[in-house]
């Protein structure tokens, strides 16, 4: 990538919100040519089976995003007629083409000298490109992962919820996704007005905190995004504290949620970490 994508004041706005706040920032790749309905065509033919899914875009908020139903449309498909087949697609883990590979590591490589000293080493590396018909939901759910969206066609509205608030998620629902991955989340329309909404239009883009509830909306035109994520030391502690949540619930126990950054929950991780290792070796049961 020959320019960079974020400017000293985006820069800026991620640094004090990293990372536990939302933030607007601004990026520079709209109309780049690997962001082409044709090229993402292109793309989602060389990626790995079950790396491409196409989801019915006319849903309720809370239908929760692992309920969602497949178009069974393949991705080419869905790209020709985004227009006006009320879906939306996702290309889960587009590092592993070459070319997007080296375009994530240009990006990522202009926040590590922000993320190091606060979070660590900016571990597995991923990225995903959602494109959307106009009006189409992407339904109540959090992710784990750091995030920073970049929209790069059409407008949508995301959003976010406070993070560790356990009345919209509570610790079960943590628990579920790191046994599972099912990152659905139950909705209710009381949480309605506890949401902060992002317009994000082309040249747009959003820092999401790890785990923040959220749910997007499209406007009226197709729309393509980027996101590009990164794993901490941190984030990776937190869910594996919420694994070992999950067996003291088993075992009648009521454990306090793992604490939000700067707080490690280092014993907790550790001791799941090496349940876990046991059960691999066969030394104790599931």
């Amino acid at each position: 990538m020959s320019a960079a994508a974020f400017d000293q004041r985006a820069l800026d706005a991620f640094a004090e919100a990293y990372p536990e706040q939302p933030a607007r920032l601004t990026h520079n790749l709209v109309g780049h040519a690997m962001f082409e309905l044709d090229a993402l065509a292109s793309l989602a033919g060389r990626m790995r089976p079950g790396t491409a899914l196409c989801f019915e875009g006319k849903v309720p908020v809370g239908v929760g995003q692992t309920d969602v139903p497949a178009t069974g449309r393949t991705p080419q498909e869905t790209i020709a007629a985004i227009e006006r087949c009320g879906s939306w697609m996702v290309l889960k883990f587009i590092e592993q083409d070459p070319a997007y590979r080296a375009l994530l590591d240009d990006l990522l490589g202009e926040l590590e000298a922000l993320v190091r000293p606060v979070t660590g080493p900016m571990l597995q590396r991923e990225a995903f490109v959602f494109v959307s018909s106009p009006g189409a939901v992407t339904p109540f759910h959090f992710d784990p992962e750091h995030n920073i969206l970049m929209q790069l066609r059409g407008e949508k509205v995301m959003t976010l919820f406070p993070v560790a608030d356990e009345s919209l998620v509570p610790g079960t629902a943590h628990e579920a996704f790191h046994r599972h991955g099912r990152n659905n989340l139950e909705w209710d329309e009381g949480f309605a007005a506890r949401g902060l909404p992002f317009r994000l239009a082309p040249g747009d883009a959003l820092h999401v905190p790890v785990k923040a509830p959220h749910w997007v909306q499209n406007r009226d035109a197709p729309s393509v995004s980027l996101s590009i994520t990164w794993r901490s030391g941190w984030s990776l502690r937190e869910g594996y504290a919420h694994g070992m949540n999950r067996l003291l619930r088993r075992i009648g126990l009521s454990p306090r949620a793992p604490r939000r950054f700067p707080a490690e929950n280092h014993a907790k991780a550790l001791a799941y970490r090496a349940i876990e290792k046991a059960r691999r070796a066969g030394r104790i049961g599931a």
